[in-house]
Formats: C-alpha cells, sequence, structure tokens
C-alpha cells in the first residue's frame, strides 16, 4: 500500500475503538455516523480484513483488529511526538516541576542551576525532594530523579548522563593511626567499613589493578548508611573507611582531614543520571531543566 492512503482511515479508526462506537466516534471527530462507517469500511477494504465486528448495540475488535489497532496507536503517538519535537521550543515552560536529587550532589551542584533555571523560566514552581532513598519516579509523580551511581538499574525509564566523578576509598587520619593503614583494597576485609545501603550489594566494592585486571573485594562493615554526608561525617568521626563520589569530599581534601587509599588502583566512576518516565511528549519544563542540567554540569 502506497501514496496518500497509507495512513487513511487510521485516525477514525482508532477513535471508534476507543469510543466504543461510532457514534461517540462521530461525535468526538465531528463527522457523521455513516461517515466514520463508511471511512471503516473502505479502511478494511483496502487492507483486506475485518478489523471489527458490529452489532446494532456494540463493537468488538477481531484479532486481526487487535493487532492493527496497536500498530496504530503507536503510529498516532509517533506523529504527535515528531510534532512537537519541531514546536515545543516556542512554548514556554510553565507549571510545577518535581525533581527528586541525592543530598550531596543538590549541595555541591544543583543550588547554582536551581537559580538559574527559575531565573529563566518564571512561570515554573519547583517542588524539589532531597533525599538520597531511591524513590518510584511514575508512582511517586515526579517529573525527574537525578541519580549518582556506578551502574544504573535497569528499568523502563529513560535516562541521560549529565556528569560523571571519581569515587575515593578514604579515611581520616585518626583512624588510620589507631588502627593501621590498609595498602591493598583485600584488606578492606580486616578493617572497619562504613557502606551505602542504597546500592545492590554494599559491602562488594569494585577495584581494577593499571594492568586491567578487575576483582572485588567483600569488605568488614561496620557501619550501614543510606546517606553520604553522614558517612563522611562517620570518616571525619575516626569511626572508618568509606568510598564516596568526589563532589562529597572537595572540602575535607582540601582541609587534609581525610586520606585517599590505593591511588594506584582504579575505582568504578560515578555516573549521575537524569530519570524521566518517557520521551514521549516530554513537557517543556523537563526538557528545558534536563537541557540546562547537562551545559551546566557539562561545563564543570
Amino acid at each position: 500500500m502506497t501514496g496518500n492512503k497509507l495512513f487513511e482511515g487510521i485516525e477514525i479508526f482508532v477513535q471508534v475503538v476507543k469510543s466504543q462506537g461510532f457514534s461517540a466516534a462521530a461525535e468526538q471527530l465531528g463527522h457523521s455516523s455513516s461517515h466514520v462507517s463508511k471511512e471503516i469500511t473502505k479502511l478494511e477494504t483496502r487492507l483486506g480484513v475485518r478489523l471489527l465486528n458490529r452489532t446494532t448495540r456494540s463493537i468488538a475488535l477481531t484479532p486481526e483488529g487487535e493487532a492493527y489497532y496497536q500498530y496504530c496507536t503507536q503510529l498516532l503517538q509517533d506523529a504527535e511526538s515528531a510534532i512537537a519535537a519541531i514546536t515545543q521550543n516556542s512554548i514556554d515552560p510553565k507549571g510545577t516541576l518535581k525533581v527528586s536529587c541525592p543530598i550531596g550532589f543538590s549541595a555541591h551542584y544543583l543550588q547554582p542551576i536551581l537559580a538559574q533555571f527559575l531565573d529563566l523560566y518564571p512561570n515554573v514552581r519547583l517542588d524539589l525532594d532531597l533525599s538520597d532513598k531511591h524513590i518510584d519516579v511514575i508512582a511517586d509523580g515526579y517529573d525527574l530523579a537525578i541519580r549518582a551511581t556506578p551502574q544504573l538499574a535497569e528499568s523502563s525509564l529513560i535516562c541521560k548522563r549529565i556528569f560523571k566523578t571519581k569515587a575515593y576509598v578514604i579515611a581520616s587520619k585518626g583512624y588510620l593511626e589507631k588502627q593501621g593503614r590498609p595498602y591493598h583494597p583485600r584488606e578492606l576485609n580486616k578493617h572497619h567499613c562504613i557502606c551505602y545501603s542504597n546500592l545492590k550489594n554494599p559491602t562488594r566494592w569494585e577495584f581494577s589493578s593499571q594492568s586491567g585486571e578487575h576483582f572485588s573485594v567483600d569488605v568488614k562493615e561496620k557501619m550501614r548508611c543510606n546517606n553520604g554526608q553522614a558517612e563522611l561525617d562517620m570518616v571525619l568521626a575516626d569511626q572508618g573507611i568509606c568510598r564516596l563520589p568526589g563532589f562529597y569530599l572537595d572540602s575535607a581534601f582540601a582541609n587534609e582531614q581525610i586520606e585517599a587509599l590505593f591511588p594506584e588502583f582504579i575505582q568504578p566512576e560515578v555516573n549521575v543520571y537524569a530519570v524521566y518516565p518517557s520521551r514521549k511528549h516530554l513537557s517543556p519544563k523537563v526538557r528545558c531543566f534536563i537541557d540546562l542540567l547537562s551545559e551546566a554540569l557539562t561545563e564543570n
């Protein structure tokens, strides 16, 4: 099937199914019932299959109609997305933007970006949740979540990497004086380790040698915590060794409060992602926020 009849009748067919009848579909589309019925008949004739079983009171999809309906629905959604992609630049972002972000990342990077965003888009109201817990973006009604992790768990959500940083295994001078210094990551099974509970395997830390040998270490857990800043506070209190993203550590390194252990070993990078429900019908407020995040963090 080619030419201008390729998509003819599809919108009407989808509306008939959604409305569960010709009369209701005709009212939605601004046509007469007879016109809608004729268009469905013409569509079935072109396809060579029956799409709908009709009675005087109801309609029902045939198996072929059910399969065709799924494809047609997707086609219409894609067409709407294509139109939005070329027109949404002219739409002013507005409404409430609900964002979840880890506490540490927000404190070190997000605040100036939020201020710039609100200055640029005064019709947007920001609903910001600062938490290290793993929220359900869809069920909890978030437009977007920022997640910092070595590896993002598989899901149906769309993710865009916006930033990356090194991870460091750290200890305070006080802890090293009391407990001794580990010289190889495998010695961590004899030390007090503070582990981040939001990871899939909090007590298994990954390393690579300069020669490319990859290995994991099951560390000895002294404490488990779901907040990076609280982990750092315990390290500064000489309570153990932990591994944290670099964005927590600038001040502590600058003030010589901590030391990075195992500098000759390569540790997994921590990636920061913007995670959101769908590319389809991405609202201007979400699109503009992601663009600003990417631009600002790339500069960092």
